[in-house]
């Protein structure tokens, strides 16, 4: 059991209803929920379970359970309403409980153990020699958030890069840059100059037959070490991954190893080999591949006829690699949903040729997708084949803009480069928060006007009450907790604000069990909004001073789970905005 006030009631609760009814109880088939309004309660045990057990109604044992457990400490009283049994909580006790553990353990409130085992994550993936555009941004901040969760969480966590570096994409960049473009000087951008000339390269392929054969030689050039291509080919990767690095660092993004695709492929055609030895993979029209069909998968082709390789051919030597290298426990790889049949296709294949898909005690997987929707246009999907992509360069610097306009306006007394320092980190909030506000599983119709949007359900919504907070701490000289009275918080709004801080190890353990920083960022957006509420309702600094003080130290504890909340997302917190 956690060691969280939270969870250490809701632990007194369980035992105490478990008890009440009897010794056949099994406690996992208890749970604890909300009540919709918060006149009937803090928190309630439904009575459903309890029903199939005796046959008797769920509204008529809440009623008998209410009989016979009795408040006391932190339980102030006990109502059975309906089939719920609902328990209402002394905020005085409670209250002083959660506010000081989230005081003392300050960045580290919140922070779990669900596991120490040794697992590495797989985001980003962007291919060189094509743009970086929103799509890919979604990835980034998907995979870096969960990065931190993850951490936060106790896993030990090696994130990690896997670009396409090699492969037909990059065969028709070249061949279009050699073909229309040999003798130009490049833009100062040279990524997204590379990016149009692919663009470029699909549309004068598809149209003309010849052009494709072309575009097809260059791809056998560069897999049979054809020097000039091999050369082209270097330089102009160099040209992508240039950008890619400064927009990682714009992001706060890093990755301990990035492996790319062109340093697989050859392990990757050695082990199709071995599979091919060992009948584990077979060669139909001249293609290798493996029979997965009685798995309800389908044949999986691990090499192309003319015996070229596939992404299956380098995820194959990169798994080896993974496990073999870094002694991981797991590997948790994010893409978009789209590769969900690739995925199960492939975990299956690595799993005939010895990859246990379960830990030595049969939970957990060693090889996990994340699956995420990708971002579209109200105009419908984007495409780097036919140039339809909003670029994450041309993105930002729209929402900068904007952002830069807002502050200054704000702010006319304020310098430039503080104009400029505070305008960026809300931008960044801004998008950051726009791409992990919604579940992985939902697509992003992306909308400039509500990514730009200062105002509710935003990053810098939740910054913005970071920094008001911090301007209340500020004019009281507030300091620390100290014997603060908190039998003094009786309002309503308090006892809310008390139980939804002392929520958020559970909001972290969610996003952690499911993979969804989605819960975070929710969490921090209600949290905002209940302390709306309260600020806007209850008096603060004009408050009797043992009164004040109680309230300014639970300010003091929503602040800091919120600048904790906005660290997982990857979000800087604000002190004036």
């Amino acid at each position: 059991m956690s060691d969280y006030a939270i969870q250490k009631l809701k632990f007194q609760i369980l035992d105490l209803v478990a008890q009440a009814f009897g010794p056949e109880t099994d406690r996992k088939q208890l749970e604890i929920t909300v009540p919709p309004d918060s006149s009937l309660g803090d928190l309630a045990v439904p009575c459903f379970y309890f029903s199939k057990l005796s046959r008797r109604s769920p509204n008529q044992i809440a009623l008998e359970l209410e009989e016979k457990i009795h408040p006391g400490g932190v339980i102030k009283s006990i109502k059975a309403v309906g089939p719920y049994l609902n328990f209402f909580i002394d905020a005085k006790i409670f209250g002083r409980e959660a506010i000081k553990e989230i005081i003392k353990k300050k960045e580290k409130y919140g922070q779990l153990a669900l596991a120490a085992e040794k697992i590495m994550l797989e985001y980003s993936q962007p291919n060189t020699h094509k743009e970086f555009h929103i799509g890919h941004l979604r990835n980034a901040v998907l995979g870096a958030s969960l990065v931190n969760v993850l951490r936060f969480s106790g896993y030990k966590v090696v994130p990690v890069n896997y670009i396409g570096d090699i492969g037909a994409h990059v065969a028709k960049c070249l061949w279009a840059l050699n073909r229309f473009h040999k003798d130009e000087k490049p833009p100062e951008n040279k990524g997204k100059y590379l990016g149009v000339i692919y663009s470029e390269a699909v549309r004068k392929t598809e149209a003309n037959p010849e052009f494709k054969k072309e575009a097809d030689e260059v791809l056998m050039k560069l897999e049979h070490g054809d020097k000039y291509f091999i050369a082209l080919w270097k330089k102009t990767r160099e040209w992508s991954l240039d950008e890619f690095n400064e927009i990682y660092k714009l992001l706060g993004v890093s990755f301990k190893r990035v492996f790319f695709e062109s340093e697989v492929e050859k392990p990757g055609k050695k082990i199709v080999s071995e599979l091919l030895e060992k009948n584990i993979a077979e060669k139909s029209d001249g293609a290798v591949i493996v029979n997965l069909e009685k798995y309800g998968l389908k044949n999986f082709i691990l090499l192309k006829s003319d015996g070229s390789s596939l992404y299956s051919t380098k995820d194959l030597a990169l798994a080896k690699l993974k496990f073999q290298k870094y002694k991981i426990e797991a590997s948790l790889v994010v893409t978009d949903s789209r590769q969900n049949f690739y995925f199960e296709q492939l975990f299956k294949t690595l799993e005939l040729i010895g990859f246990n898909p379960s830990d030595k005690h049969g939970a957990g997987k060693k090889l996990v997708h994340i699956p995420y929707e990708f971002v579209t246009l109200k105009e419908g999907a984007m495409s780097s084949r036919s140039g339809n992509v909003v670029l994450f360069e041309d993105f930002y610097a729209q929402v900068l803009a904007q952002s830069k306009a807002e502050t200054k306006k704000r702010h006319t007394d304020w310098p430039d480069k503080k104009i400029d320092e505070v305008a960026g980190k809300i931008a960044l909030a801004a998008i950051k928060f726009n791409l992990l506000k919604v579940g992985n599983s939902n697509i992003i119709v992306f909308d400039i006007d509500e990514a730009l949007s200062f105002d509710g359900f935003s990053g810098p919504y939740i910054q913005y009450t970071t920094s008001r907070i911090m301007s209340v701490l500020k004019k009281a000289k507030f300091v620390t907790v100290g014997s603060a009275d908190f039998g003094r918080l009786k309002e309503e709004l308090e006892k809310e604000l008390i139980l939804k801080i002392a929520e958020f190890p559970e909001a972290v353990k969610e996003a952690a069990e499911n993979y969804q920083p989605s819960e975070v960022a929710k969490y921090l957006f209600e949290l905002s909004h209940l302390f709306a509420n309260f600020y806007q309702e209850v008096p603060i600094l004009s408050a009797e001073e043992k009164t004040r003080y109680a309230r300014l130290a639970l300010c003091a504890a929503v602040r800091q789970v919120l600048v904790n909340g906005l660290e997982l997302l990857g979000i800087d917190a604000l002190e004036e905005m």
